[in-house]
């Protein structure tokens, strides 16, 4: 079982940079595929990154590709996404996510999640 929370949302203006953290319970989230995932009102939850267990391995959506870099610190229990360049399409609710599986973009794929946290981007 693994419980995950987010923190480090919040509103910025486009262009800016704004980190989100996972802070995850358990001994075991060294053995968990992370990914973050972020949904906006009338849209479907959509992958954005992932990252493998050691850190080895990351991977992007397209929309945030070359802006965005996750990162894992196992000894923390704890996962960032870094949003650098920021669009006012980049607002959403952002979860991250645990699969006790490989790399999966699929959020149905997923066992276990967060509350989420606000990430509003301004003109």
């Amino acid at each position: 079982q693994v419980q995950l929370v987010e923190s480090g949302g919040g509103l910025v203006q486009a262009g800016g940079s704004l980190r989100v953290s996972c802070a995850a319970s358990g001994r075991t989230f060294s053995r968990y595929f992370m990914g973050w995932f972020r949904q906006a009102p009338g849209n479907e939850r959509e992958f954005v990154s992932g990252i493998s267990w050691n850190g080895g391995s990351t991977y992007y959506a397209d929309s945030v590709k070359g802006r965005f870099t996750i990162s894992r610190d196992n000894a923390k229990n704890t996962v960032y996404l870094q949003m650098n360049s920021l669009k006012l399409e980049d607002t959403a609710i952002y979860y991250c996510a645990a699969n006790e599986g490989a790399y999966v973009r699929s959020y149905l794929a997923y066992d276990y999640w967060g509350q989420g946290t606000q990430v509003t981007v301004s003109s």
